[in-house]
């Protein structure tokens, strides 16, 4: 890549990297709630998946990414992501307490 094309991108690449900040941030911050999750789904006999919650959590973020003008299905797909994640750290971890 050229001199000239790297500094026209250059700023657009900062923004996105400030962005991704903020992600990582965020996901943290969700991490933190899962911790308390997991405690709570040992204490009540709940399974780490319960599909009805994936589906409510996917339809709310489909709903949401359509009103902010991003893609749903890019939406939908991040989300699904992650939750299979979660789903099998919520797994591993109410494995290893029980």
């Amino acid at each position: 890549m050229t001199a000239d094309a790297e500094a026209v991108l250059a700023p657009l690449r900062a923004q996105i990297d400030a962005i991704d900040a903020q992600i990582v941030g965020l996901l943290a911050k969700r991490m933190d709630c899962v911790g308390e999750v997991i405690g709570l789904k040992q204490a009540h006999g709940l399974p780490a998946r319960i599909d009805a919650r994936v589906e409510e959590v996917v339809a709310r973020v489909r709903t949401k990414a359509d009103a902010a003008g991003a893609p749903p299905d890019l939406a939908e797909a991040v989300w699904r992501s992650m939750i299979e994640w979660v789903i099998a750290y919520e797994e591993r971890h109410m494995g290893a307490a029980g």
